[in-house]
Formats: structure tokens, sequence, C-alpha cells
């Protein structure tokens, strides 16, 4: 079972959201981001994420570079979805 790790309540920000291929990639970037202290929240890939493995990770836009610049030294593959 993942751990969540909450983005800052209250928080009315833009999210980005994060899809895997597997879930051994969304666990993975989960402990990463624990790790490296960059906040993330763990869920549903959102809708018409088909290549997904069922979890996501969403971080507040302004952590995004923290996020995909450590998922990228680490090999994660990962694919970005951005706020609506």
């Amino acid at each position: 079972m993942a751990v969540v790790t909450p983005v800052s309540s209250g928080d009315s920000s833009p999210r980005i959201t994060y899809t895997f291929s597997s879930s051994h990639y969304a666990l993975w970037a989960e402990e990463l981001a624990r790790e490296r202290k960059i906040p993330v929240e763990v869920g549903p890939p959102p809708p018409g994420s088909e290549d997904a493995c069922g979890l996501a990770l969403r971080i507040e836009e302004g952590r995004a570079n923290d996020l995909e610049v450590s998922l990228h030294a680490e090999g994660i593959q990962f694919t970005r979805w951005d706020a609506a």
C-alpha cells in the first residue's frame, strides 16, 4: 500500500499529474519523492490514461520540475498530464 504524503491542504494552486506504465515505476517515484522531500499525492490516473498502471502522482505545479529532474535522474518513465 502506498504511503500518501499530502500536498499542502487548502492550497488551490494547479496540480500536475504523472502516470506510469507499471506499478513498479509508480511506487518507485512515490518513494523517490518522499526521500527528496517533494510533496506528492498518490491517487488514480486521470480519465483517458489507458496506458497507466492504475496509480498516479499529483504535485503542485511549482514543484513539478523538482520531481521531473529526480525521475529522469533515476530513469523512471512517466507521462505528464498538465492541469486543465
